[in-house]
């Protein structure tokens, strides 16, 4: 049998995940590679190194420890940001915001086998994201991991639900005690950041996140 090509693959593997973390290089003051062999083998899916503050060094050498545990756990790597970086990192894409740079300039960066994923605010954003491999829905409640930025509630990821022509990804102040609410308004896939970076537990705090997002995919709402 042929062995499927290296985007495809990605792209099947980013329609079956259901939990991605963002992260920068000390995952709530913890060091990096204890957080995530933690969360990963709590089911974390996709990880994401985000870290406005690294240099170029730091965050190889960030992506390199990440790398082998995501290999390990059979998880895909994605850096914010910084895709020209994505070959030397061998992560498997980046991920861009509306104010970075267009989808189509991202990839010819990353190369053509990476995954390039967006971030969305907007209805408009939401439905116009086709070029993307996938994209972020959100801030769903306020969050400092986005100053400034207006939380969007669960109206939009009930328009995506519908309207999304690509996997998103629920993002935005999302835990343990509102996740079922977003699950509701049709998020099957969700992103989190401090419900697992922050928590006491991250391997249970992402139990339970998955838990409840696998709760709809085993319905057959996926």
């Amino acid at each position: 049998m042929a062995e499927m090509p290296v985007l495809d693959d990605r792209r099947a593997r980013l329609r079956t995940a259901r939990l991605y973390l963002v992260c920068d290089l000390r995952p709530g003051g913890r060091p990096l590679a204890d957080v995530l062999a933690a969360a990963l083998a709590g089911g974390v899916d996709i990880v994401q190194l985000r870290d406005k503050q690294a240099g170029r060094d730091e965050l190889l050498a960030a992506a390199a420890i990440a790398r082998e545990l995501c290999d390990d756990a059979g998880a895909l790597l994605i850096l914010n940001d910084h895709p020209e970086l994505v070959p030397e990192a061998g992560a498997d894409g980046c991920h861009v915001g509306q104010d970075d740079m267009e989808v189509p300039a991202a990839r010819e960066r990353a190369g053509a086998d990476a995954l390039v994923g967006q971030s969305t605010h907007f209805p408009d954003e939401v439905a116009g994201a086709g070029n993307a491999d996938y994209i972020g829905v959100g801030p769903v409640h306020a969050t400092p991991t986005k100053p400034g930025r207006h939380p969007v509630g669960v109206e939009l990821v009930r328009f995506a639900a519908f309207h999304a022509p690509v996997p998103f990804f629920a993002i935005g102040g999302i835990d343990t005690a509102n996740v079922r609410d977003v699950v509701a308004a049709g998020a099957r896939r969700i992103a989190v950041v401090r419900a697992i970076t922050e928590a006491a537990d991250p391997r249970s705090a992402a139990a339970q996140l998955r838990a409840a997002v696998e709760l709809e995919a085993l319905d057959g709402r996926a």
